[in-house]
């Protein structure tokens, strides 16, 4: 006992006091957190399942979401539009034309010749005139700009007609937008169930403590001592909701790998990476400000 104490003293004597005294406060707010935790009892669990809930809801559209920008990017490039030249135009001359626009990604040139010889390997029109014009495919840098670069490809001279998957451009466009606003507005709903959930959470921690908290304040104990571990508790249940939600979201994540293999279209290399990080820095900070108002509403400190 005497050795233990004495290396207890000598290990004291190189540390300062204000250190010392820190270490204790962050010690003594660390078990304040866990003794409301605790406090709490049961409604724990149902707190952190229903936080757990809605934060797979939001991982799930928000992984999603990141796949499906990917496979409309890269279907958006096999979107040519198809332009017929008239007869003696020189498709050189009208490809830089072309390439001038804005949004153009890339041309190439498909001659009547070539056409034609296309064409006879799979029917045999052997002894007929070539009557295919000269084409050219147009790739745009995005599905949605198609229109546009139409509208400029018109107005060059020497084109006869034109052709391209107007109707199935619009549609991945409009589903694409869909999904964005739909996961803006769950992630909306996500920080007011959250915000809702805490607040609620806390009031029923600060109820069951109110002599405690009355006696600390005529102690004279500072205010952010008697917040802060309130604070910590809101966003424990918000990081351990993130971290149950992580099992379902896997799920999520395993079945878009397999429609990126089966679609031969290379899932996003950051995007798991970025919505787990989004999901803990949202429930942490959604939980907290949830403890702060319910704080600044139920507890006069």
């Amino acid at each position: 006992m005497n050795k233990k104490k004495i290396i207890k003293d000598t290990v004291k004597k190189h540390i300062p006091q204000r250190h010392l005294s820190s270490v204790r406060i962050m010690y003594r707010i660390f078990m304040e957190t866990i003794y409301g935790i605790k406090r709490t009892g049961l409604i724990n669990i149902a707190i952190i399942a229903a936080m757990a809930a809605i934060l797979t809801i939001f991982g799930a559209l928000f992984r999603t979401s990141f796949s499906l920008s990917t496979f409309v990017e890269k279907l958006g490039d096999a979107f040519e539009i198809s332009v017929y030249l008239k007869d003696n135009t020189d498709p050189v001359y009208i490809t830089a034309r072309v390439k001038e626009i804005e949004h153009v990604k890339k041309v190439t040139i498909i001659t009547k010749e070539q056409a034609w010889e296309e064409m006879n390997k799979d029917i045999d029109v052997s002894g007929m005139e070539n009557p295919l014009p000269d084409t050219l495919h147009v790739t745009v840098d995005d599905p949605k700009n198609i229109s546009l670069v139409c509208d400029n490809v018109k107005k060059l001279s020497g084109i006869e007609n034109m052709s391209y998957a107007q109707e199935i451009a619009r549609k991945l466009q409009t589903v694409t937008t869909v999904f964005n606003t739909v996961t803006i507005l769950v992630l909306i709903v996500v920080a007011m169930l959250t915000i809702i959930i805490i607040n609620c959470t806390i009031q029923l921690v600060i109820q069951s403590r109110k002599d405690e908290i009355e006696i600390m304040r005529l102690m004279g104990v500072s205010n952010w001592y008697i917040k802060i571990p309130l604070i910590l508790q809101g966003a424990a249940y918000g990081f351990l909701g993130a971290i149950i939600s992580l099992l379902p979201l896997n799920t999520v994540q395993n079945g878009l790998l397999k429609l990126h293999n089966f679609l031969n279209v290379p899932p996003s290399d950051m995007a798991m990476n970025t919505v787990v990080f989004c999901i803990f820095i949202m429930a942490i900070f959604f939980s907290a400000s949830g403890s702060m108002l319910s704080i600044k509403k139920h507890l006069q400190v």
